[in-house]
């Protein structure tokens, strides 16, 4: 059973950072890529970072390009998000999301979920 589970969210002002985790639960998590979205006021998941298998290959959504970073330890079966310099509009639930196929940047290529964590960014 795969399960996903996001931590680190929490309330910061703008200008603050906050690093988000995923633990996984997934056998061969080093064969999956790994993608984190964000809530939009539509209840869609939009793209927000993605890391290949390996942690070789990164992508950014324009948005969050430059203040966020994406990384992966394998060996604890774990995908991080790095956000800074924060702005009230990157206020949100953020989920990480797995996919045994390449990493990419639509939702429907992800097969498993976390519950989210809420982001909060005060101005």
């Amino acid at each position: 059973q795969v399960q996903l589970a996001e931590s680190g969210g929490g309330l910061v002002q703008a200008g603050g950072s906050l690093k988000l985790s995923c633990a996984a639960s997934i056998r061969g998590f080093s064969s999956y890529a790994m993608g984190w979205f964000r809530q939009t006021p539509r209840n869609e998941r939009d793209f927000v970072a993605t890391i290949s298998p390996s942690g070789d290959r990164t992508a950014y959504a324009d948005s969050v390009k430059g203040r966020f970073t994406i990384s992966r330890d394998n060996a604890k079966n774990t995908v991080y998000l790095q956000m800074n310099s924060l702005k009230p509009e990157d206020t949100s639930v953020y989920y990480c999301a797995a996919t045994p196929r390449l990493l990419g940047r639509d939702r429907y290529n992800y097969d498993y979920w976390g519950q989210g964590t809420q982001v909060t960014v005060s101005s």
